[in-house]
């Protein structure tokens, strides 16, 4: 057999050989740096089999973090052995811990066991300097391949998950197991691989995270195991930076702060998913509303509110019925037809278009709405704002000619940048989502000219306003490419926090069109986006994004005035009048605590500003100010006070 290196030379080898006897061809030294290969731009490790022909590059120890995911995936089951031993030593038979799977994930990896006992948090450390061990052990892995009747044999009776898992594989697959160590403290896994060729070569980097439960196969059918997750890094200093991310973002967490703010509940009683917005949050989110609607008015769009509940009928010419309906709440019974909660505002912003003939002259037509759609979403995925089951979307709908798809996605693209501008967003970057006509053909059809046209107009359109910009094939919608806003969260995470669509598909469904120049009847193209995305999703965002710290424009309570004393209550109570007159959100905390707990208590709030007054602030007409995460900032004239706040208030800071 015959494979090529990167710098075009190629090497015979015999038949059957592995990237580690192309190693050793090429030179001892490599063989023994070798961690594994990339052969035809996939991940290889070093005992498996190469194809003939194959491009085949050695990855090394000089470069470690091209070969972390061969080391995540080995620490797994390094994790894995750790556990059975630990098991073992407090008297367990082998037996008794059962494995599922193990695969490497973001920054690291899991392992799903169903153990004799629950492992607690306070375990971690023990199982971690387990895995250490094994680590400094230099343990050599290996590979061998195993038939059906082995591979059964080998679990019959003692654990039901790897049974089921061989049971499941194809009849003419290869049955893989790795085996790491030798003799009486040797550990062997079903695996098909990759890994790294000895344990001491994995980077010692690496920490058990935490533990949760998971249902086997991922169904509420079978039984819950329990998930042990860790992370790994080629260095230490990525992992110290990882870690400090993930203290940060517990701080951060939207839910966390959500009560420790007094912003919104969830409760039981209304049910999952179901948000109830406090007065505070209620405050910022309508804030949110005024700042989009002010905005999208100057824009040209025209707002229109739509019903809560629909009869089935719109959503079959729609084709949610039939893309969509597992999302969709089940329908109401209502003089004989069925009615749905409404799961997109869409259709009815259609509806609306159709009410009207519409000539080239009223095109552009741009419709927005604040519209609350509901949908099912499964309870395991539910999280605080981020994933609910009653959203209100910041949602538009524009209806234009092919000559104006790109000029349309222009405006749409500096709107963008405006908005998230004045929120202090930069981390973020789009990604034009394409269609993947090869592999999914059933929800993409056919390649043709609406397609390519759209996508043309769209990357024009990036182009001409120098945005940065990325691919992903297969995340088109079903009707059509679409641009998505991606942003980074406070621990580096990708997530798509907003969208530009463009939409073929429905004007011909709901029968839309408008008259042409030369009198005929045309299709309008029609543009799906959302700025915010979903109010709820974006207040979660933006709430870990400051960590709770709004700013002066968007804080419900902009300062609290704290008397030093009760003889100075009078001058705060009118200090507050002054100023809640020129249209400041003011607090006085004329409780009996202590001046000090007072600070503390307006500095856990996070309100922006405390000011404070005393004899000398009363005689003099000002405040002393002390701004939230700087300290005292010297004194003010109560009017200074208020056209600081009110120029912070304009200028969105």
């Amino acid at each position: 057999m015959q494979v090529f290196l990167p710098d075009g030379k190629s090497l015979q080898l015999n038949g059957g050989a592995t990237a580690r006897d192309a190693a050793l061809m090429i030179g001892p030294r490599l063989a023994h740096d070798a961690l594994g290969a990339r052969v035809n731009g996939t991940l290889f490790d070093l005992h498996t089999p190469l194809p003939d022909g194959a491009k085949l590059e050695i990855l090394t120890s000089r470069k470690p973090a091209e070969a972390i995911d061969l080391a995540r995936h080995t620490l797994a089951h390094i994790m894995a052995q750790s556990v059975v031993e630990f098991f073992l030593e407090k008297g367990f038979p082998r037996d008794a811990v059962k494995m599922g799977v193990g695969p490497i994930i973001e920054n690291g990896f899991y392992y799903d066991f169903d153990l004799p006992e629950p492992i607690t948090n306070d375990d971690l450390p023990n199982i971690e300097a387990r895995m250490q061990d094994i680590v400094r052990r230099d343990l050599p892995l290996s590979r061998f391949e195993v038939t059906r009747a082995e591979a059964l044999a080998e679990f019959a009776g003692r654990d039901r998950y790897k049974t089921e898992l061989i049971e499941g594989l194809p009849e003419d697959q290869a049955i893989t197991f790795y085996r790491q160590g030798a003799g009486a403290g040797e550990f062997t896994d079903l695996c098909r691989g990759p890994h790294v060729p000895r344990t001491g070569v994995i980077p010692p980097f690496f920490k058990l995270t935490s533990t949760s439960g998971a249902y086997w196969r991922g169904s509420e059918k079978n039984p819950m195991l329990q998930r042990i997750y860790g992370v790994e890094f080629a260095t230490r200093e990525e992992l110290d930076k990882y870690l400090w991310q993930v203290e940060e973002a517990k701080k951060r967490d939207h839910r966390r702060l959500g009560k420790d703010l007094d912003l919104f509940i969830i409760t039981d009683e209304v049910g999952a998913g179901l948000p109830l917005w406090l007065p505070k949050g209620a405050f910022v989110r309508k804030s949110l509303e005024d700042y989009m609607y002010a905005k999208e008015r100057d824009h040209g769009y025209q707002y229109v509110y739509t019903p809560h509940i629909t009869k089935g009928k719109l959503y079959e010419i729609s084709g949610h019925l039939d893309h969509y309906q597992d999302s969709m709440y089940a329908p109401l019974e209502i003089d004989g037809e069925q009615y749905y909660l409404k799961p997109m505002n869409c259709p009815h912003h259609h509806m609306i278009y159709k009410a009207r003939p519409k000539s080239y002259r009223d095109l552009p037509v741009r419709y927005a709405e604040f519209g609350t759609v509901y949908r099912y979403e499964m309870s395991g995925a539910l999280s605080g704002l981020s994933r609910v089951r009653a959203i209100t979307q910041n949602d538009a709908h524009i209806y234009c000619s092919k000559a104006q798809v790109k000029d349309e996605f222009i405006g749409v693209i500096k709107l963008f940048n405006e908005v998230y501008a004045d929120f202090g967003i930069t981390d973020y970057w789009f990604r034009l989502s394409l269609p993947d006509f090869e592999n999914n053909a059933e929800k993409f059809g056919e390649p043709g000219p609406k397609w390519d046209e759209s996508i043309a107009a769209i990357r024009e359109a990036l182009q001409e306003t120098n945005s940065t910009y990325i691919e992903g094939i297969g995340e088109a919608s079903f009707y059509g490419p679409k641009l998505d806003v991606q942003a980074r969260t406070v621990v580096g995470k990708e997530e798509s926090i907003a969208t530009n669509q463009l939409d073929f598909y429905m004007a011909d469904r709901f029968d839309l069109e408008f008259t042409n120049e030369n009198g005929e009847r045309e299709r309008p193209v029609i543009i799906h986006r959302a700025i915010m995305g979903s109010f709820d999703r974006f207040f979660a965002f933006y709430l870990e994004q400051t960590a709770g710290n709004f700013p002066a424009w968007l804080a419900p309570v902009q300062a609290t005035l704290i008397p030093i004393s009760d003889r100075h209550l009078e001058y705060a109570r009118a200090t507050a009048a002054t100023m809640k007159a020129a249209g400041l959100r003011i607090e006085v905390d004329d409780s009996s605590e202590r001046m000090q707990a007072k600070i503390r208590d307006a500095e856990m709030k996070k309100v922006p500003f405390i000011l404070v007054m005393g004899d000398k602030e009363a005689a003099a007409g000002e405040v002393s100010v002390r701004e939230h995460g700087k300290g005292d900032t010297g004194t003010m004239s109560v009017q200074g006070f208020v056209e600081e706040i009110q120029t912070r208030v304009t200028e969105h800071r």
